[in-house]
């Protein structure tokens, strides 16, 4: 009997914690003379119990336990996406020496047929063709762009621009050249592909040419030569730029 009271008295406490808590236990437990007991009872049977406790008969135990609510719904399973960004510029590159005059591609002197024992219709003409080789360990874009070559007199080529007077029938002023580039690389520009050997060809009639790329690196190697003229050339110095332009679209 004891025993039931002190659970009796630690009810009241935790009733008294919970506060307005939704109950989650709710025990209520009566005891009387003859055997009689009542466990949660209600209506009529809840109401005769209380008056035979309240006149002195039996005892009463009482449990009840409660805690407040979720705050929201509660969602066993969460996920969240984290967007992540960032950005990369874009660049081309192309390594061309460490100074200006790594530039400057000089043939030297360009051999012509001057001995006075040579057939009137060779005299004066290009021994053999001038011939560049210009390579760079390092080249490429990280976009789409497009590769240029461009030569700046045109199809003319190298210019004599002090050739003084001749006879245009016999003499020319103008030596024509071709330029063939190779590099590895791509002309994907929509997806990834595996890279393979790129060319740019500029033929000696024409002034330039282009060719669209996807992002590419590699090495790149351009090869001058200027062939033979037709004529024989007037002395003096001759001269042109190429233009190479890597450039991301």
């Amino acid at each position: 009997m004891k025993t039931i009271l002190r659970g009796a008295v630690a009810a009241v406490a935790i009733m008294s914690f919970a506060g307005t808590a939704a109950a989650q236990t709710n025990q209520t437990h009566y005891a009387g003379p003859l055997g009689y007991t009542s466990t949660n009872p209600t209506g009529l049977g809840a109401l005769g119990a209380a008056l035979l406790f309240a006149g002195g008969f039996g005892t009463r135990y009482t449990a009840q336990a409660g805690a407040l609510g979720n705050t929201q719904t509660a969602t066993p399973t969460v996920t969240t996406n984290f967007a992540l960004t960032g950005s990369v510029t874009k660049d081309c590159s192309f390594y061309a020496g460490n100074s200006a005059a790594a530039t400057n591609i000089d043939f030297g002197q360009i051999g012509v047929r001057t001995g006075n024992n040579e057939n009137v219709a060779d005299a004066f003409e290009m021994v053999g063709p001038a011939v560049a080789n210009i390579n760079s360990a390092t080249a490429g874009c990280n976009f789409n762009n497009t590769v240029s070559l461009a030569k700046a007199n045109g199809v003319s080529g190298m210019v004599n621009s002090a050739a003084g007077g001749y006879d245009s029938n016999q003499f020319q002023a103008n030596i024509p050249y071709t330029i063939a580039a190779n590099w590895t690389g791509t002309t994907n520009q929509s997806g990834p592909q595996a890279g393979s050997a790129q060319s740019l060809n500029v033929a000696a009639n024409a002034g330039s040419n282009s060719i669209g790329q996807g992002a590419w690196r590699s090495s790149f190697n351009m090869l001058v030569t200027a062939a033979p003229a037709t004529n024989a050339l007037v002395a003096g110095t001759y001269s042109d730029t190429i233009t190479l332009t890597l450039a991301a679209l």
